[in-house]
């Protein structure tokens, strides 16, 4: 088992920055792929940004030269550097960990509100 717990959220004008976190902590060892998906109200969850172990990044294109995903393995978390936010940024963020031991397994965090007013 593996828990997520997001933190960073919060309320943030048009051209602004946010800082997300998420800490995992349980079975870490077997955890490939990190990442951040978001979902605003009336749509579907959708992928952000991910980083597997080999620390290659992968960006909705939405959000490429905006958002930055970054990890730090010593301490289980990993990151998402929000810059240039826009309106349309505005949705809960959820933390999801791809973990492979013998069988594949998605976690899920708690989700952090994200709002960009104008």
């Amino acid at each position: 088992q593996v828990q997520l717990v997001e933190s960073g959220g919060g309320l943030v004008q048009a051209g602004g920055s946010l800082r997300l976190s998420c800490v995992a902590s349980g079975s870490t060892f077997g955890i490939k792929r990190m990442g951040w998906y978001r979902q605003a109200p009336g749509k579907e969850r959708e992928l952000v940004a991910a980083i597997a172990n080999g620390g290659r990044a992968n960006y909705a294109d939405s959000v490429k030269g905006r958002f930055t995903i970054s990890k730090d393995d010593a301490k289980n978390t990993v990151y998402l550097q929000m810059n240039s936010l826009k309106t349309e940024d505005t949705a809960v963020y959820y933390c999801n960990a791809v973990v492979i031991t013998t069988t594949i397994a998605d976690y899920w965090g708690q989700g952090t509100q994200v709002t960009v007013s104008s």
